[in-house]
């Protein structure tokens, strides 16, 4: 059975200039076993029912605005995976949920950008599940786990998003970590090592910088898909841990 993963993204310019991050995504590829197909949650892809990409050929999507045009002209062509979305539409439907599979829809940055580093031949099939973050938390842990048994199928089942994601507080471009930023990051670090899945799945009210690292949780909401794909047995491992511009935590785990 293969891990699941959680990966913060960072900003689009991690795409052109990965930094130590990319680095990081690099040196996890590296290690773990090479999978048939990538099934990814985003946080730049909301619907109001899950969807997954269904197209052969899923286009990279540029969903950022202002950025030097090198970042516009990076392309990431990896093959779709058809039958890995029905797959995965069935199993959801198992589960209770009413899944739908979008044939044009490419992936965002969300997805490609660490798969750049990653995958960088673009050779492993990949298919983008959407995210529904009207429905909160403990949603996204069930739809995780219902599509648990791609990890048993050689799927990598990866969440991509961002430890703490509070955009007005990066725009100030903040130098040094921001202590509230560092003790969420230690905060849910204790909750994961702890198995403590019910009092983080309440982070909003439970933690003292929840809202303040999460002022909407889509960027959050990945984490916990990632967590209910993994096995019950699961540990969770930080491979990263980083803060960009003070505010922006690029923590990485593996739960295997």
């Amino acid at each position: 059975m293969l891990p699941s993963l959680f990966l913060s993204h960072g900003s689009p310019m991690h795409a052109l200039q990965p930094g130590p991050a990319g680095a990081a995504w690099q040196a996890l590829a590296r290690r773990l076993p090479r999978p048939r197909a990538i099934l990814i949650a985003s946080a730049h892809w909301e619907t109001n029912i899950p969807m997954l990409t269904g197209a052969e050929k899923p286009e990279t999507i540029h969903d950022f605005y202002n950025f030097p045009e090198p970042l516009y002209r990076l392309r990431y062509p990896a093959p779709g995976a058809p039958s890995v979305a029905k797959r995965a539409q069935t199993l959801l439907k198992e589960a209770g949920f009413t899944a739908g599979i979008d044939g044009c829809r490419g992936l965002d940055h969300g997805a490609w950008s660490p798969l750049l580093y990653m995958y960088p031949d673009a050779e492993i099939p990949v298919v983008q599940i959407s995210l529904q973050p009207a429905l909160g938390p403990r949603h996204h842990f069930n739809l995780g786990a219902a599509l648990r048994a791609l990890a048993e199928e050689d799927v990598l089942i990866v969440g991509s998003g961002h430890l703490t994601h509070n955009l007005r507080d990066w725009s100030r471009g903040q130098g040094a970590a921001a202590p509230y930023a560092r003790e969420f990051q230690a905060w849910v670090f204790d909750k994961l090592n702890s198995k403590d899945l019910e009092t983080l799945l309440d982070y909003r009210e439970r933690s003292a910088h929840g809202v303040r690292a999460h002022p909407t949780d889509e960027h959050f909401l990945p984490l916990f898909f990632a967590l209910g794909a993994a096995s019950e047995k699961a540990k969770a491992e930080r491979v990263y841990d980083a803060i960009d511009a003070g505010v922006l935590a690029m923590d990485a785990y593996v739960f295997a």
